[in-house]
């Protein structure tokens, strides 16, 4: 029996197997890789385009369409996020996208930011009314924030604090906020410390530690090990919590595409279980596809942390 050719979408992804959102599908507002970031631990490589400006990077009814649409379909998943292939509030009209997601659906809306825009005030009142908000802090001074970090000029660590400081005290959901530790740069403890007491003046509803588990930009931005990991959260406070593989269940595991797996991965790099988790199928098909596609050379495996991750070949390439 042949399959139904599964429908591509061009901003929308997922749902994708997320370790702090379970079952996350994703609305992808700016193209690769627009940021104001330059992270050196991102798992999308290095910034194309460093930039400051708000604009309509991608067309805003064409995102609603597809999300319409996908939802249509009703797909099993957690959150709808705002993410995707670089800063998100560098989107012109994140307040109409978050008000029409409002609009199509009850599932929970989340955005994923590296913080960067939250003193700039239109920005925050265009996210008043996600549901929940990840905002990124990975340094506790401005020298270890320009080495991690990497901003976009006219972005200071100063701001960025400034600005979550600011939407702290205006934002009336949950703010969950993530600190991404990069080994022999920002995981000693007087440097957590450091974070700790912004956080603490600043106050949040949890914090999440991370650190590089997927290929990174730079080779360097090595992994923090598990226990020095969970030593430093502690450090950080019983709010505090190193970010786990989210388990999902797979029982109602679907057919699966080699389109399905080539859009999953141009997003990210990802595992095998990443792929079967994320486009909820079997494990074995999901293996069978990607050794086709790796010998057609279409996408490409690295090794990390004794795993295999793919990744199609180029796009997540400096």
């Amino acid at each position: 029996m042949n399959k139904m050719p599964q429908k591509q979408y061009k901003y929308i992804y997922g749902p994708v197997p997320s370790r702090r959102l379970g079952r996350s599908l994703g609305i992808d507002l700016v193209p690769f890789k627009v940021c104001s970031f330059d992270c050196v631990y991102c798992q999308l490589g290095r910034t194309t385009i460093h930039t400051l400006r708000r604009d309509v990077y991608v067309p805003t009814d064409e995102i609603l369409a597809e999300l319409a649409e996908k939802l249509s379909s009703k797909p099993l998943c957690d959150y709808i996020t705002l993410a995707g292939s670089g800063e998100p509030t560098l989107h012109k009209d994140l307040g109409r996208i978050v008000s029409a997601v409002k609009e199509l659906t009850d599932i929970p809306l989340a955005l994923i930011t590296n913080g960067s825009l939250l003193s700039d005030p239109e920005v925050r009142s265009d996210i008043m009314n996600v549901d929940l908000v990840v905002p990124s802090l990975d340094a506790g001074d401005a020298e270890t924030f320009a080495k991690i970090n990497r901003p976009c000029p006219g972005i200071t660590f100063q701001s960025v604090v400034d600005g979550l400081k600011a939407f702290r005290q205006e934002f009336p959901g949950e703010i969950r906020l993530e600190v991404f530790l990069v080994a022999g740069i920002s995981d000693s403890e007087s440097h957590v410390r450091k974070i700790k007491a912004i956080i603490d003046d600043i106050g949040f509803d949890h914090i999440e530690i991370n650190t590089a588990t997927r290929p990174p930009a730079e080779e360097y931005a090595r992994a923090v090990d598990a226990e020095r990991l969970n030593r430093l959260c502690k450090i950080l406070g019983p709010n505090a919590s190193v970010i786990a593989a989210h388990a999902i269940p797979t029982e109602r595991a679907g057919a699966v595409s080699r389109d399905d797996i080539l859009g999953m991965l141009a997003r990210r790099p990802c595992t095998i279980d990443d792929v079967a988790e994320g486009l909820n199928c079997h494990r074995w098909e999901v293996a069978k596809l990607i050794g086709q596609l790796t010998e057609e050379g279409k996408i490409i495996p690295e090794r990390r942390n004794d795993k295999d991750y793919y990744q199609v070949r180029g796009e997540t390439q400096s």
